[in-house]
């Protein structure tokens, strides 16, 4: 067997070794809470920024 063989057949089952922990543990990671923080921040953006185009809309609004 190649070294390259070896080093990737290595490799392959470092990963699903790792898969398999982590699901046993359940645990979540640190980049996981950042990016779901980054997410819910960018959501919160976007719905205030509609609600005041549409609160400006709405006020520009002639009536009469």
């Amino acid at each position: 067997m190649s070294t390259l063989r070896q080093t990737w057949s290595y490799f392959a089952t470092r990963l699903r070794a790792s898969f398999e922990n982590d699901r046993d543990r359940g645990e979540v990671s640190a980049t996981t809470v950042v990016m779901a923080a980054a997410l819910i921040a960018l959501a919160l953006f976007v719905g205030a920024t509609i609600t005041s185009r549409v609160r400006d809309k709405a006020n520009s609004l002639d009536l009469d």
